[in-house]
């Protein structure tokens, strides 16, 4: 169940140089998390900290209030000054004031000397009252913005309920549901909204297993059947040369259909994303898939090199040895007789590493880009040959990586042959 690389082999590329063939990915890619957080665009993009909506809602109770007691503090000034101003200053009038050295002043100077005096105490109260008011609105500022930050964690608190539930759908039970209660605001609605879709998916995809498996019933049966009579036939000493050769030819014919229909139910369970995943050493996957394609390279005169290193990757083991395992496949039936096939495993930052490289034709540029499409053929290929697959390794290769995901990128090595690298995350 593999898929022939184009021009006699999964290797090689044009002279032009290494491309890379990554899958179509399924998924557009995730938010960072707070501890990854990168600012982009827009009007916080300045926070070193990931803006999230309770802090936003917090700047914007905070600053309101803000705003709202700026106002409220220039006009008191204002209006407290404009009263001041109507107070009018004591005047005297008629009478001479004489001091201790013999100085005397008139009525007119000592009202100029209280009204001096009377704004001075006008300046000293405005700049009081200007002082204490800032003071006591930067305090209640403060206190705005934590009550704010409170308020808006008791408004979203059934909007994380949201996110926890979606994130253990998403990741281990389809079945949970987030049954919100409380007030039927635009949170419920939303949260029933959610159920409802989960109700829907769910129902979808037990139909789906319902069918693969009905339809690996159905599929697998006849044909079984198909080998069995073959084979009795073929075992009869007494049948003739002629029916001998049809027989074989139709036990060919009919083990391609039964590498097909597996090939084609196995595309059909990869193609979702991963519900339960679990921690799985990479070098161990390789190891078993190793194992399973010594006897056929050995046959084909391909030798079977490899590094193994420790690599602890989230998924499932079984598709992962099936990914491992039809990569090695392809790689040694387009291969050449005295060739060589490689296969690494490492750990790489956020997750581990699966390289597979081997010699072989050079594949044209233009084939290159669509190794991983299902029932791929280059020009002048035998479509009546089993013994080469169904043209569904890659595809099934690309949907396993799209299930757990992680990428896969094909390049070409010089003088003929392909590496094929698949990353998967970590759990």
């Amino acid at each position: 169940m593999t898929t022939p690389p184009p021009a006699g082999g999964p290797s090689g590329a044009p002279a032009g140089g290494p491309r890379a063939v990554p899958p179509k990915p399924v998924h557009p890619p995730r938010a960072p998390r707070l501890g990854a957080y990168v600012p982009g665009d827009g009007v916080l993009a300045w926070l070193p900290f990931r803006p999230t909506i309770r802090m936003r809602l917090t700047l914007l109770y905070g600053g309101m209030f803000l705003m709202a007691g700026v106002v409220l503090l220039m006009l008191m000034y204002f209006f407290f000054n404009q009263a001041l101003d109507y107070v009018a200053p004591p005047t005297l009038s008629g009478f001479t004031v004489v001091n201790g050295s013999g100085a005397a002043a008139s009525s007119a100077q000592l009202n100029d000397i209280l009204a001096s005096r009377h704004q001075a105490a006008a300046n000293v109260a405005l700049n009081t009252l200007l002082r204490k008011s800032l003071t006591m609105l930067v305090c209640l500022a403060v206190i705005a913005f934590v009550a704010g930050y409170a308020m808006a964690g008791r408004v979203l608190r059934p909007l994380g309920r949201i996110t926890r539930t979606a994130r253990d759908v998403a990741s281990s039970d389809l079945h949970r549901r987030i049954e919100l209660d409380g007030p039927d605001d635009e949170l419920k609605e939303l949260a029933d909204t959610f159920d409802e879709m989960l109700d829907r998916l769910d129902r979808s995809f037990d139909s789906q297993r319902r069918f693969v498996a009905n339809a690996s019933h159905e599929l697998r049966t006849p044909l079984a059947i198909n080998r069995t009579l073959l084979e009795v036939q073929l075992s009869d000493p007494a049948a003739s040369q002629d029916l001998q050769q049809l027989g074989k030819t139709l036990l060919a014919t009919n083990e391609r259909s039964e590498q097909l229909v597996e090939g084609l139910l196995l595309l059909a369970r990869s193609e979702n994303e991963l519900t339960d995943r679990r921690p799985v050493e990479l070098s161990e996957v390789a190891t078993r898939a190793l194992e399973q394609t010594r006897g056929e390279a050995g046959k084909r005169e391909v030798e079977l090199r490899s590094k193994l290193d420790p690599a602890v990757v989230a998924g499932n083991g079984v598709l992962l040895e099936r990914l491992a395992l039809n990569l090695l496949q392809n790689a040694v039936r387009y291969n050449t007789a005295g060739g060589w096939v490689e296969l690494a495993t490492t750990a790489v930052p956020g997750g581990g590493e699966l390289v597979v490289s081997n010699t072989g034709p050079v594949v044209p540029g233009y084939e290159l880009e669509h190794i991983f499409e299902p029932f791929r053929r280059i020009k002048g290929a035998d479509r009546t040959r089993s013994d080469k697959g169904v043209g569904l390794g890659l595809s099934i290769v690309r949907s396993v990586v799209r299930a757990h995901g992680g990428t896969i990128e094909a390049t070409p090595r010089a003088g003929g042959g392909l590496t094929m690298r698949v990353r998967i995350p970590t759990p």
